[in-house]
């Protein structure tokens, strides 16, 4: 009983170990990845299928709101264009969200309302 004991304590503390190695950046995936970093979104444009959605993946420590619109001269320009899901999600550090699903044909544009600048466009086939 003793050895067992022993065993169990030494397997829950290798476990510990091999789980504390594991933590790091932003692992979150989902269809249509677009990642953001401290003040951008990486990519200024993605292509989707009508009927998917895009997911937001954030890979820095600064919180992001995404919405529907875009930035224009450093002036928030918000709008839905016809056809768009409304949009209006928080992604805090290293968090995800999701937006759709994106059920017109079109191109759409969405902003983060606390990033000036950060912009891109979501195109639907």
């Amino acid at each position: 009983m003793k050895k067992l004991f022993g065993v169990l304590i030494v397997l829950s503390f290798f476990t510990v170990i091999i789980s504390a190695c594991a933590v790091g950046g932003n692992t979150a995936t989902g269809p249509n990845p677009v990642h953001m970093d401290s003040m951008s979104f990486t990519s200024l444009s993605i292509t989707i299928k009508k009927g998917e959605v895009v997911t937001f993946i954030n890979d820095g420590a600064s919180p992001h709101t995404v919405v529907n619109g875009t930035w224009n001269d450093g002036t928030q320009k918000p709008g839905v264009e016809a056809g768009a899901p409304k949009t209006n999600i928080q992604v805090d550090g290293y968090g995800s969200g999701t937006v759709g699903p994106f059920n017109t044909a079109g191109t759409f544009q969405l902003y983060c309302t606390l990033h000036p600048g950060m912009k891109m466009s979501v195109v639907v086939k």
